[in-house]
């Protein structure tokens, strides 16, 4: 019995040796954390309030926004040693006026610290060819045109007293996932580190007014409404891919 007890505290050590070097400074190697994105809306730095704020665009024109949503997708993130983890084929609409949907949880994040975040605004080639989608891509959601013309990968609407729309509406409906006028645009923030789990919350604020500024500026006189993919569209999707910033929240 004491030769079996022995080859059984031998056993139990080796088991502990192991399960030690299966970690690195008190770390489970293949432990995993959450990161939490949360979205915020602006324009020209300010909240953005539906409906009844007045704001003003770069060509010094007045609007009101009544709807501000857009498709974010295929998250990644850069380790500060250069890998990259990627997390393709999940697709999030964001909405102003739905305020859960401005909160994105990524899940079974490495263990790791973080100098970027990347991520699509649209929905990519594939899923436009799909067939009917569910969730946020469910054509009920509002953000689908056909088959052949595919999602609207971001939706502006509102108001300008110069609209050339006669009631003054504005409806920017920005879409197009093939061709020369492809509004797909892939987006890359630095962050201020994100380390995973200690510090695993990113801000993402998005200013609407960008949509109207540089390098394109549009005055509403000249375009008050998009409806179809073409040079139009894809000119306001080079603009609002430049309409996030970030900063980082610890947990």
């Amino acid at each position: 019995m004491t030769q079996l007890a022995n080859r059984c505290t031998l056993f139990l050590f080796l088991l502990l040796v192991f399960a030690a070097g299966c970690q690195k400074d008190g770390k489970d190697e293949t432990a995993t954390g959450t990161i939490k994105i949360s979205l915020q809306h602006q324009v020209n730095s300010q909240p953005l309030v539906l409906a009844t704020n007045t704001y003003t665009n770069a060509s010094g024109e007045q609007f009101t926004v009544t709807t501000f949503k857009y498709y974010l997708s295929n998250f990644s993130f850069t380790n500060t040693d250069g890998s990259v983890v990627k997390f393709p084929g999940k697709y999030y609409l964001v909405n102003e006026a739905v305020s859960e949907s401005k909160t994105i949880s990524i899940n079974k994040v490495p263990l790791g610290d973080y100098k970027s975040v990347s991520f699509t605004v649209g929905v990519d080639s594939v899923r436009n060819v799909s067939g009917a989608q569910t969730g946020a891509l469910d054509p009920l959601n509002g953000m689908f045109w056909s088959w052949n013309s595919g999602y609207i990968m971001a939706k502006f609407e509102g108001t300008s007293p110069v609209s050339v729309a006669n009631d003054h509406s504005l409806v920017f409906h920005i879409g197009g996932f093939k061709g020369e006028y492809n509004s797909l645009r892939n987006v890359t923030i630095a962050t201020a580190g994100i380390n995973v789990p200690a510090k695993a919350h990113i801000t993402l604020v998005a200013d609407a007014a960008k949509w109207f500024g540089q390098p394109n500026a549009v005055s509403f006189k000249n375009i008050a409404a998009i409806h179809v993919p073409g040079a139009d569209a894809y000119k306001i999707a080079d603009n609002y891919s430049k309409m996030f910033t970030s900063f980082t929240v610890a947990e």
